[in-house]
Formats: C-alpha cells, structure tokens, sequence
C-alpha cells in the first residue's frame, strides 16, 4: 500500500491542539512537510516545538493565521502560496438550546466552520488542479448526519460542510485531486476533556476526573448508538485521515467517510 508522502506539503488548519494536532502529526510521520496553523504565532511556534520532540520529523513550519475571518485566510494563503493537501480542521462547538442562540452565534459559527474551509479550498485547489494532484479533507462531524439537539447551529454547519465537500469533488472530478469529507464522532480532544470536566463539575463531582469513565457515561447518555460505547481517540481520527491523503487512496473522492464508532445508524 503507498502511503508515502514524501515530498508533499500539507496545511492543517486549527492543528495546534486536539484532532488538527494528530492529523498534523500522522502526516507527518508519512514524510509531509505540514504547515501547522492556529491563531497566534505563540501557539503555533509552541505546537510545532512539541511535534518536533514527538515526532523527531524536522518538517514543520508556521501558518498562523485566524483563517475564520477573510483578512487571517489571506494571510496565510500569502505565506503558504502553494500546498499538495489541505485539511480543513478549525472548528468550534458550544452547547447552547436552540431558542438562546442568536443570530450573531449562527453567523460566528458559519465564519469558522464552514466559510474558513471554502476560502482556502477555493484559494489552494486551482494549483493543486494545474499540478494534476492534490488533497482536500473537511473534517466534518456525524453532527452533521444526526443534528444534535442541543446544539443545532454546530450541526447545521458540519451538514454544509458535507455539502461543500461533494460539490467540490464535482467541481475538481478526473483532475487527480481528490475531495473527501471525514465524519469523527465523539472524540476526545483537549476540548471535549475540558466539556466533560466542567459537565463533572457541574454535577457537583470534586477531585479528578476519570475522562474515559465520563466519556463511557457520555456516550451512553447522549449517543446510545455507539457500537464501541466510548469516546474515540483523536489518533483514530487522524489515521483516517492521513489514509485519504495519501496516493493508495486516489480512487476515494466524493466521500462522506465516519470514523463515529457506529453512532450513525446507516448501513452506507
């Protein structure tokens, strides 16, 4: 199987921590340069700092940028002009009940989740087209499949995503680029340890906090359907995803590909 990417350079957005720091990491460990982005050159230089004593891969350069707002997307593109791969990671989720989120959490959340993925694909994918290869990953959610009730404005954005991503494999089809979106369910990430903590916490639970147990009971609780019954790893995530990325997967376009552990009840 070629999974080697040697020679590749990739840029993954929102990757100085949980899901977007593993993907970073996988491809990096296929040969990739990757580009790691964040908001703040301190988190950024600091991220790659880490992956490097990770890794032991010198491949790593700095795209700090806030690609959820034109003026950091253009940012980036200007100090990144040319990539092989783009994964589209930035993300943000907040619980929130539907009739207590205003129209300026609907808008914020369109910016980061969806608009940030189209203006780099729209920037990167042209070169990769006239290059005759290429890669571009949305990391979209099983939210997007099964809008969760308690936060309908993040699903409805993982739900564009999806539609964003086969519209483009459309666009760019017998090109040699390749346009997939990946569907990760529960994860944990820094972020979601940090939700299952303060959900510990509200609940009036003192000392530390077993995140596989909360996670166990979370799952349980609000994703009955898992057939693995627990969180997934942002590791597992990311093999998902440097395996898209790499040439053994150039017939795999278009896709809507789940890494949920079976929470979506769908047999395709």
């Amino acid at each position: 199987m070629q999974l080697d990417l040697s020679g590749r350079r990739a840029l993954v957005t929102g990757s100085t921590s949980g899901i977007g720091y593993a993907i970073a990491r996988a491809l990096a460990g296929l040969g990739a340069t990757v580009a790691i982005n964040g908001r703040t050159p301190d988190r950024v230089r600091d991220a790659i700092e880490r992956l490097k004593s990770e890794t032991g891969h010198g491949g790593f350069i700095g795209a700090p940028g806030d690609v959820a707002n034109p003026d950091g997307a253009t940012r980036v593109v200007a100090g990144l002009p040319d990539i092989d791969i783009l994964v589209n990671n930035t993300g943000i989720f907040e619980p929130k009940p539907f009739f207590e989120i205003p129209d300026e959490d609907w808008h914020r959340f369109f910016e980061t989740n969806v608009m940030s993925g189209v203006r780099l694909a729209r920037a990167y994918t042209p070169g990769m087209v006239q290059r005759g290869w290429g890669r571009v990953v949305f990391i979209s959610s099983e939210s997007g499949v099964n809008i969760p009730v308690e936060m309908v404005h993040y699903g409805m954005t993982k739900t564009a995503q999806l539609a964003v991503s086969r519209g483009l494999a459309e666009t760019v089809s017998g090109t040699g680029v390749t346009v997939n979106s990946v569907l990760p369910g529960p994860t944990l990430s820094e972020g979601v340890a940090d939700f299952m903590k303060s959900m510990a916490q509200d609940g009036g639970s003192g000392g530390e906090v077993d995140l596989d147990a909360a996670g166990r009971a979370f799952v349980a609780e609000h994703r009955p359907t898992s057939l693995i019954g627990r969180l997934a790893t942002v590791d597992e995530v990311a093999s998902m995803v440097a395996y898209i990325c790499s040439p053994a997967a150039s017939a795999t376009s278009g896709a809507a590909l789940r890494v949920d552990g079976g929470v979506v009840r769908s047999i395709v």
